[in-house]
């Protein structure tokens, strides 16, 4: 074979590239040459060898005899078998490890790159050019082979000169810039970095490509990048062990414990910790170990085994992984035991160098918590998932097996009628009636006869048949009018009658005229016509089917109930979330002419700009107003902002504020003052500003509220107090708290409105025991407190003649049962006078105990009128009070019990629950409705009402009333209303009963007088009827509330939950919800809402003249206008949404005393 090499040099990456070509070389000479061998340090050299021939399928590998091919030969090039043999038998008598070219048949072309790297810098170079430094870095796996001459050799790689390559006909120079190609033997052949194209060593013209020919060459450059690595390694493993023994050397003559390598620590990467175990706690222990973590303990915490290093003195050492999220890395040596060495306590800390700060570090936590949180969420919701599956699945399954078995017993009890009425079934009745043809079935067409004359019918100017089968079972499926026949024997009439199919007995009677328009029948005496289908399926066979049509038309029945009770469910949340976004939205912008923010609804994560007015504050006419803001009610890791001066925006009297709220926020909280270091502050009374923060990964942690208390709806309610106690239960609960009642067991309670009631324990207080029993109320849970000495076993909740001694028994039997039981509430909460000694007696006894120490008081006082006493006294002790509405705290501030405490004096309004009071899900009446249909729901609830009561069935203006009848809800002006109304031509409806026997009798004479004189319009319902309540508030047009005071009052509320309109006098609750259509427009948009009734002033009946005319005139007058008045209430929110909210920033404020 003849082959060529032709060498380029690629100045960019430093290699060569040896292209094959044919030509002849007869033979070729190889000049060798001995290296300088000397000292030199190590160069990184990398050699990258690729090869390529032609036609590379057709070549096979030439066999060497065994140690004849020198180290890192490989002969590729196919043979004959001929050349095979000859070569098998030479090699038993030649000694040479070079293969001939005669023995290759096929052409070799090989392509080789060589890439060298640069020598580091010139000085390198030319030092190794003039001592002749040697690397001994071998190249294997290359042969070089030509003809019958000898090949050249390449190995190790060190400076040269130049040298020749000569051949028999000629020479060819190349030459590489001080690098050696040296052979195993110490021969070798050196190529210079630029190929001498066309020249000898001695600048003889040649030819443009030097070619030598050549079996092959192979370079093992995995063999040269490790010998080379390995030499660096260990000049850099020198240099890095001299460097660690200086530093070993200076720490310890400084007296340090320990130190690091590299000395700057960064993130991501690798540090060796040097600890000298003589030096510390640690001297006389065999093993040492490292316990730390980093970013002050909160991020991926190791523990990891020293071991002794060669270092001079105790020196002990192991490697530690630090993560690129690193700031600091903190850290204690131990024994594996309970020996440490945390300097003196305050343990061993490095910084990170060149890494995130601990605020970034701050945002990964969250982002990790974030993950996390979702994960679990996520699996959590498969799980609700899986078990609603199989939830719903046993209940399908369960469903499905009662409508089977409701199917059996529905085919058993048709089955035996059917079989009495099959007995008594015939084919025809003499001169009466007869079918053909005699043998039918189902789909068959036959005519049904029947004699005019043989029954009432004679004079009837029509024939109809009325039919149906299987004694009616599916109603009337036959109507056909019978036409004159001319059969002689009788007046016979006969009808063309399709039989149904399935038909096993065919059900008629006779009329004159069709269904919904006859008069006369003939019915065979009351027991109807019937004929047996012959040629029916047979008969087991269709009960069979019966069964299964039964069975899924039951199954349909159900599926269909279900939907419309899951799209309901679905539209009452749906509702609930509009309105309680409404709600939140509103109590944003309550104190906008104070503070508001942009965007409104604060996410967690994003920016938020606070603008505040200080004109309508403290901090009015101040030069400067400083923002001071943290999160989650102050407690979050990053502390108060530092801070920050805030600037007047351009076009008002606000000032704004830019914050970037972190993700595990939950609440914002901020206060304004004068100067950067205080001053005055405006914090909102003491109670801060706090702004809810949405789709944060941290909840806010519940806190635990215990209401004591005498009322509770619905098990033992006499007036408000039972609802609130409840619906502020459920609204705080609803808010992720917990929430316990602790409760009375009257022996009058309501138990069918209490589940999972069981007894519990018993404990003793006062001499006396006391059973405790458990109990769900409401979704509440409750303890029943049950003493033995029977004071609540006297059949009522007020009005025995001790009831000072039993409900003062019960509020100290209840801290007993709280200390007792290992409670520790955050906020007890008492009401009205008959739990206001809890308040003192918490302070007086119960104060100094671990479980109660930290529990606070609110005291909440719903009427003023009764217990004053109590009242003034809990008033001393409670941390914090209020009373259910803004007006009515102002009412009673100057009373003695309450002015010297107005500071901690609070009004906030009551709401009504909205599961309880909902139109769309009430029971009591006949149509559900909402603001969509309202007018249609009310409609048909005062049609309802108008039939229970016996009122006229007309379209009139419907005044309800429902309260109790005692003065201080106005009865005076009841009666007044009543009368006008009745004037106005309105109807009234009244619903309520007097606790004083002389108003009660006053009351049932004026109903007695009305029904009499106003049969039609007016009616005087005098007990309570739950059910009647609800009908009235949905089917009256106007609810009138003319109470004296009223803390609060829920029924205007609730009357415009079912879309009635109130009328009311100003007062209290009354004035603080109802905003007149006429007069009250500026105060409502003050509040955010919209007119939405009628109200006057005045304890006379011209102030009720002066509502009642305006509200009955518009009803008649502009019925437009007042239903839209009527949607527009029941999209208001009066429910405990907005209330919670203010009471649980009460209570935090509590928290702090």
């Amino acid at each position: 074979m003849e082959a060529s090499l032709q060498l380029q040099r690629f100045s960019s990456y430093g290699c060569f590239k040896i292209k094959p070509f044919l030509d002849s070389f007869p033979s070729v000479k190889t000049t060798q040459f001995t290296p300088w061998r000397s000292k030199c340090s190590v160069i990184c050299l990398s050699h990258r060898v690729t090869a390529s021939a032609a036609d590379f399928s057709k070549r096979r590998h030439r066999r060497f005899s065994k140690g004849s091919t020198p180290k890192g030969f490989t002969s590729k090039t196919r043979i004959s078998t001929q050349k095979r043999k000859q070569q098998k038998n030479n090699e038993q008598k030649e000694d040479s490890s070079i293969p001939k070219l005669s023995e290759f048949v096929e052409p070799n072309n090989r392509e080789i790159e060589l890439k060298v790297d640069e020598v580091e810098n010139k000085e390198e170079k030319e030092d190794l050019s003039s001592i002749g430094k040697e690397l001994d870095i071998r190249l294997s796996n290359q042969n070089v082979v030509n003809g019958n001459g000898n090949g050249i050799i390449i190995g190790d790689v060190v400076g040269l000169e130049k040298k020749e390559i000569s051949s028999e006909n000629g020479t060819a120079s190349i030459g590489l810039e001080k690098k050696e190609i040296g052979s195993e033997n110490g021969t070798a052949s050196t190529l210079r970095d630029v190929v001498s194209k066309g020249k000898h060593i001695d600048d003889t013209k040649t030819d443009e490509v030097v070619t030598v020919e050549v079996e092959s060459v192979e370079i093992d450059e995995k063999t040269v990048q490790d010998k080379s690595l390995q030499l660096k390694l260990e000049m850099e493993s020198n240099l890095r062990k001299q460097e660690i023994e200086g530093l070993a050397d200076e720490n310890f003559l400084r007296g340090d414990k320990f130190f690091v390598y590299p000395q700057i620590i960064k993130p991501d990467g690798e540090i060796e910790v040097f600890f000298n175990r003589g030096l510390s706690n640690l001297k006389n222990e065999p093993d040492v170990l490292i316990m730390g973590s980093f970013n002050d303990w909160r991020w991926r915490s190791f523990t990891v085994r020293l071991n002794k290093t060669h270092l001079k003195g105790d020196w002990w050492s192991c490697l530690i992984r630090v993560p690129k999220e690193a700031y600091k890395m903190d850290f204690v040596f131990f024994n594996g035991q309970n020996v440490y060495e945390n300097n003196d306590k305050n343990d061993f800390c490095i910084t990170v160098e060149g890494g995130i700060d601990v605020f970034a570090f701050e945002d990964i936590l969250v982002e990790e918590k974030r993950m996390e949180l979702e994960k679990i969420a996520k699996e959590q919701a498969e799980k609700e998932r899986q078990e609603e599956e199989q939830r719903r699945i046993g209940v399908e399954k369960a469903a499905s097996e009662a409508e089977r078995a409701q199917a059996r017993i529905e085919i058993e009890r048709r089955r035996v009628i059917l079989q009495q009425l099959m007995k008594k079934a015939a084919q025809s009745l003499d001169n009466i009636w007869f079918i053909e043809p005699k043998e039918f079935k189902g789909a068959e067409k036959v005519r049904l006869y029947y004699n005019k004359s043989s029954s009432h019918l004679t004079h009837a100017n029509e024939l109809w048949i009325h039919g149906g089968h299987n004694n009616w079972n599916n109603g009337l499926t036959i109507a056909e009018k019978l036409v004159k026949s001319e059969k002689e024997g009788g007046d016979w009439w006969y009808a063309e009658v399709v039989i149904p199919d399935g038909a096993l007995v065919l059900d008629w009677v006779f009329a004159n005229g069709p269904p919904n328009a006859a008069t006369i029948y003939d019915n065979n005496n009351h027991h109807d016509f019937h004929a047996i289908v012959l040629k029916s399926i047979p008969e087991e066979q269709f009960w069979v089917e019966e069964e299964h049509r039964i069975f899924e038309k039951l199954q349909k029945e159900r599926k269909l109930r279900e939907e419309a009770i899951h799209a309901k469910a679905k539209k009452t949340t749906q509702m609930k979330g509009e309105m309680k976004e409404r709600t939140l939205k509103r109590f944003l912008l309550s104190q906008k002419n104070v503070v508001y923010t942009e965007p409104l609804d604060i996410h967690a994560g994003s920016m938020v700009k606070i603008f505040y007015n200080p004109a309508n504050t403290v901090l009015n006419g101040k030069p400067e107003v400083w923002f001071r803001c943290s999160f989650n009610r102050w407690t979050h890791s990053i502390g108060p902002l530092p801070p920050q001066r805030i600037l007047p925006v351009d076009n008002g009297f606000h000032v704004k504020a830019t914050v970037k709220v972190p993700l595990d926020a939950y609440m914002m909280d901020f206060v304004f003052s004068e100067r950067e270091d205080g001053g005055i502050f405006d914090n909102n009374g003491g109670r801060d500003y706090h702004i809810p923060v949405v789709g944060g990964i941290v909840k806010e942690p519940p806190m635990h509220v215990v209401h004591i208390a005498v009322e509770m709806a619905p098990i033992a309610k006499v007036g408000g107090l039972g609802d609130i106690v409840t619906s502020l239960s459920r609204a705080v609960q609803d808010l992720n708290h917990n929430v316990n009642i602790v409760f009375p067991k009257y022996d009058c309670l309501k138990f069918e409105h209490v589940t999972d009631f069981h007894y519990q324990r018993c404990y003793s207080w006062g001499g006396t025991e006391i059973e405790v029993w458990f109990g769900k109320v409401e979704g509440l849970s409750v303890y029943f407190l049950d003493p033995q000495n029977g004071f609540f076993s006297t059949g009522c909740v007020y009005g025995r003649g001790n009831d000072a001694q039993r409900f003062g028994f019960f509020c100290h039997a209840a801290l007993e049962f709280l200390h007792q039981s290992g409670f520790h509430p955050d906020i007890i909460h008492c009401h009205d006078w008959s739990s206001a000694p809890v308040a003192w007696l918490l302070k007086d006894h119960y104060m100094h105990y671990d479980g109660l120490s930290k529990s606070r008081v609110v005291f909440t006082i719903h009427n003023l009128e009764f217990g004053a006493h109590f009242i003034a006294k809990a008033m001393v002790h409670a941390d914090k009070a209020t009373t259910v509405s803004h007006t009515y705290s102002k009412e009673v501030a100057g009373n003695p019990a309450i002015a010297p405490h107005l500071h901690k004096f609070h009004g906030i309004l009551n709401g009504i629950d909205l599961d309880i009071w909902d139109p769309f899900n009430d029971k009591f009446i006949p149509v559900s409705y909402n603001s969509e249909n309202v007018i249609e729901g009310k409609q048909a609830a005062k049609k309802a009402l108008q039939q229970r009561l016996g009122l006229r069935k007309s379209d009139l203006p419907l005044v309800g009333i429902i309260s109790r009848l005692t003065h201080q809800k106005g009865i005076h002006l009841i009666k007044h209303a009543i009368s006008r109304a009745l004037e106005l031509n309105g109807q009234v409806v009244l619903l309520g009963s007097a606790p004083d026997p002389h108003i009660q009798n006053d009351f049932v004479n004026l109903a007695n007088q009305l029904h009499s004189s106003h049969a039609d319009r007016a009616r005087l319902c005098l007990n309570y009827d739950e059910p009647l309540s609800h009908l009235i508030y949905a089917g009256s047009d106007f609810i009138l509330v003319p109470s004296i005071f009223e803390p609060c009052g829920l029924t205007q509320l609730t009357a415009m939950r079912y879309g009635s309109i109130p009328v009311v006098r100003k007062t209290g609750g009354l004035y603080d919800t109802v905003f007149d259509v006429d007069n009250d427009k500026a105060r409502a948009e003050a509040q955010g809402l919209e007119p939405n009734g009628f109200n006057f002033d005045g304890a006379d009946g011209s102030g009720v003249d002066y509502a009642l005319n305006r509200a009955i005139t518009a009803w008649y007058g502009a019925r437009d206008w007042f239903n839209s008045l009527c949607k527009m209430v029941m999209e208001q929110d009066w429910s405990w949404n907005r209330p919670a909210l203010e009471y649980i920033e009460l209570y935090h404020a509590t928290k702090k005393y």
